[in-house]
């Protein structure tokens, strides 16, 4: 049932209706255009368009068919409609007759589509916003699981300095917590109605748009209604959120991927996330990670392709914005399962803290400690800096580790170098120096991590109140 028809003698073309038809994708919005269809029969209750009787049967009518969708029993690809709208109210018309009909008084497609989305984004990004809690909490565990685990730290992925591997948990830790911040921002921001903003110039039914948006869980209506029908910034909020957290669970994927490999042998992943070789049974590959990866650069592209979309569009509504839905749907699809693989992953994952062990105490990544203690002993530190950097020349040309050095070899670079300098280039010693706040030491990542568990806590607390 087209809900334009009457100024058209011909039928829409079989190609156009290809290139025009959106209920192949936004039928996903069915639960939301019935949420708020129903809010809008209120609406008309109060403004006098309908009586409390019919709007009792559209309500009704409009419930069973919420039963049906949530159930999964409509099939949607069956139907010739045009969109989830007209889907709709083909349904209520084909149960109703003229009362159906009704329904669509004084609301226009517009501010129809532009609450239906929003309501949509709402409640995904509540998902999404849960997926990120689970993936911190298996990430919370695999740092507690791992506690007092040395490993390499790197810059330029050439080994820097010694970190503990709970530090490196926490540090991705904190990006998650930011993009759960994000997440919430872009809710705020979305949180208004755009219902009764009609096709961009208002209603002239006397519907209360404060009540409305109160029924639909928003925080109030949006104040322009050229604005509301024509403001997609929400998705591409969305879509922010959703390409710098796979950002994020991309660079994780990167260094996971790494510490798995045969070269490093720092951990190993379960059966569960990898798969093998067609040809070489020996392999076990990081497919999962690898995918969470890959994925990223399409999520990205949704964000750069509705950015392209909109930037030369006038007010008010124009179709190229049906464009903003198909991209948005398949990015949060995407962050979604990555971020339900990401913690499959951090489940099964085990260290191996001797490999970790052994390669921290490789690469010189004691030489800054060398240069610290001769600061201690009044030297200035770009002069101790040059004494480390031709201590490890030395301890290169011999092939040993820089504590292997004898005194000797040391006090020919510079003679305050004593027997107690021994203690400072201990692995132990190289990460417990870092003991400020923010820093790898045992004892301010153990009250990090402590601090990070109960922050987690209170975030699912707060979730499911």
């Amino acid at each position: 049932m087209a809900l334009w028809g009457g100024r058209f003698a011909g039928d829409a073309s079989a190609m156009f209706k290809q290139v025009n038809d959106s209920l192949p994708f936004d039928y996903v919005m069915a639960a939301e255009d019935i949420t708020g269809s129903i809010a809008w029969s209120k609406g008309l209750v109060r403004a006098g368009v309908l009586n409390d009787q019919e709007q009792q049967d559209l309500e009704a009518c409009l419930r069973a068919l919420l039963e049906q969708v949530e159930a999964g029993s409509v099939d949607f690809s069956a139907s010739g409609e045009e969109d989830i709208h007209s889907f709709v109210e083909a349904y209520l018309t084909d149960k109703l007759g003229d009362l159906g009909r009704k329904l669509h008084t004084g609301r226009s497609r517009n501010d129809q589509v532009a609450t239906d989305f929003r309501l949509w984004c709402k409640r995904h990004l509540a998902g999404l916003k849960h997926d990120l809690i689970n993936l911190m909490d298996a990430l919370l565990k695999c740092a507690s699981r791992h506690d007092g685990v040395i490993m390499p730290g790197y810059t330029h992925l050439q080994r820097a300095q010694p970190v503990l591997f709970t530090h490196w948990c926490l540090a991705y830790n904190e990006m998650l917590k930011r993009d759960i911040t994000r997440i919430d921002d872009c809710v705020n921001r979305l949180n208004q109605s755009p219902l009764g903003c009609g096709a961009l110039a208002g209603t002239t039914f006397a519907v209360d748009r404060e009540q409305l948006a109160a029924e639909l869980g928003f925080a109030g209506p949006c104040l322009n209604s050229l604005d509301a029908v024509s403001d997609r910034d929400f998705v591409l909020e969305l879509l922010f959120c959703a390409s710098t957290g796979m950002m994020h669970l991309s660079r994780m994927a990167e260094d996971l991927i790494f510490y798995n490999s045969g070269e490093a042998g720092f951990l190993q992943l379960s059966d569960a996330v990898t798969s093998g070789s067609s040809l070489m049974p020996q392999k076990k590959n990081p497919d999962a990670l690898e995918l969470m990866r890959g994925k990223c650069g399409r999520v990205f592209g949704h964000l750069q392709g509705l950015l392209v979309t909109m930037k030369g569009l006038p007010l008010a509504y124009n179709k190229d914005m049906q464009e903003d839905k198909e991209g948005a749907i398949d990015a949060v699809n995407q962050y979604h399962i990555c971020l339900c693989i990401g913690s499959e992953v951090l489940d099964g994952l085990s260290v191996n803290q001797d490999a970790t062990r052994k390669a921290a105490q490789q690469g010189y990544a004691n030489a800054t400690e060398l240069a610290d203690y001769l600061v201690g002993k009044g030297v200035p530190f770009r002069t101790a800096h040059d004494i480390s950097g031709q201590a490890v020349v030395r301890a290169l040309a011999k092939g040993v580790a820089l504590e292997e050095l004898s005194v000797d070899e040391f006090q020919s670079l510079h003679p305050q170098i004593q027997d107690d300098v021994y203690p400072w280039l201990e692995l132990e010693a190289v990460v417990s120096k870092r003991n400020q706040p923010g820093g790898t030491s045992h004892a301010m990542v153990t009250q990090a991590l402590y601090v990070e568990h109960e922050y987690l806590d209170k975030l699912k607390a707060s979730v499911s109140s």
